[in-house]
């Protein structure tokens, strides 16, 4: 193995060893966030002081680089152990990422949030969603808007699913421009007088998320805070690859539940022996018939997701169909996994002390994180249909 290839790997090794340390100290918040329905706030602390929201920030503005894969691989082992959380964060990583690639905004505005990372691990959710608008993959424009002043804006709306809530330090807000007539995004501090979170997160999975509202309520904030426009809803986003490839962190984040539960299900059946039995139910040949078909559903969707991963860190081509395939066939294959993984071990998988009925919510909500599926499978039987 090459030498630069030997040092990749040992870079990734290092940081799962990390991550695994600290998700192994915070199990218990884990469990403690969704059954208050609070949030993980230690190990979203402990993963700001081993630096992992600083990984996202490119190499020539001081980061670490990093990669697709590096990235899909760290955030499905973070969700093995708390898959609200790894979502959770996983919006600051793809946030960066994308800007990175994308670079909508000005280069010196992109190296301020840069730094405030670098130097203090801060963290940046988009505020898009809308109760009347769903979700801003169809299109709807925003009911927020914002009103020129004479030095800068005044910014009133609600938005919905702000992952991350409770301890993000900027919020990138999509708005009516009313003076320009257009789409705008405003990169607003938490200290903004005006802005205020509502805790209204409530859900039956996916609970240690903190994705609460944001309020704005005749928010100000200085004209430099306005850091991109759009014509359209969408619009002045980058064409082809560049634009939904980090999104690939929301399917790793479900493989990464898929696989936990096929651990559970795995140390269940090698333990569990019923007194009609002289062995343990995994050598039963319908258990083992079962833990094959996760075993290859799992292979076949990972090999699917790190393969365009792959290829994308190549700087070859990857079409959004393909990104969005990926994600659909995650979502299908960790709801399959999940399901199979409960049948092994049965009625005990029932139980609000079992692991099982945690990942059998929460991975439910893949089906509602962008891109949606009818989107998806409409864009793939277009390219289909375009090719014959």
């Amino acid at each position: 193995m090459p030498s630069a290839q030997n040092q990749l790997v040992r870079t990734q090794q290092e940081w799962l060893a990390r991550l695994d340390e600290v998700l192994q100290r915070n199990t218990a918040g884990t469990i403690k966030a969704d059954e208050t329905n609070g949030f993980n706030y230690g190990l979203i602390s402990d993963l700001k002081a081993i630096g992992y929201p600083q990984l996202a920030v490119p190499v020539e503005l001081g980061g670490e680089g990093l990669s697709l894969t590096d990235l899909l691989l760290y955030q499905e082992r973070i969700a093995k152990t708390d898959a609200p959380a790894a979502l959770a964060i996983g919006w600051h990583m793809n946030t960066v990422l994308q800007l990175s690639k994308t670079r909508q905004w000005k280069e010196s505005d992109y190296r301020e949030l840069c730094k405030a990372v670098l130097e203090r691990g801060a963290l940046v959710n988009r505020a898009d969603s809308e109760a009347a608008t769903g979700s801003p993959s169809r299109g709807g424009r925003p009911q927020t808007t914002a009103s020129k002043t004479e030095n800068g804006y005044r910014l009133t709306g609600r938005k919905s699913f702000t992952s991350l809530a409770p301890v993000l330090d900027y919020f990138i807000v999509s708005a009516f421009d009313e003076d320009a007539d257009c789409l705008s995004d405003f990169l607003i501090p938490r200290e903004t007088e005006g802005l205020s979170i509502e805790a209204t997160w409530n859900m039956v999975g996916m609970r240690g998320t903190g994705s609460h509202d944001l309020v704005l309520q005749q928010a100000y904030v200085p004209a430099a805070a306005k850091v991109n426009s759009r014509s359209g809803s969408g619009a002045g986003q980058a064409k082809g690859n560049q634009s939904n490839a980090h999104n690939l962190c929301i399917p790793a984040v479900y493989l990464g539940i898929a696989l936990a539960a096929r651990d559970e299900a795995i140390r269940f059946a090698k333990s569990y022996q019923p007194n009609s039995l002289p062995h343990p139910i995994a050598q039963l040949p319908h258990i083992q018939q079962a833990i094959g078909r996760i075993e290859m559903e799992l292979s076949s969707a990972r090999h699917f997701m790190y393969a365009i991963a792959g290829k994308y860190d190549s700087q070859l081509t990857v079409a959004n169909e393909d990104f969005a395939a990926v994600k659909v066939y995650a979502i299908q294959t960790a709801l399959s996994v999940v399901d199979k993984a409960m049948r092994i071990v049965g009625a005990h998988s029932l139980a609000m002390t079992h692991p099982l009925q945690r990942m059998y919510r929460d991975v439910r909500f893949g089906l509602h994180n962008p891109p949606m599926e009818d989107l998806a499978l409409s864009q793939l039987a277009l390219r289909a249909i375009e090719e014959i």
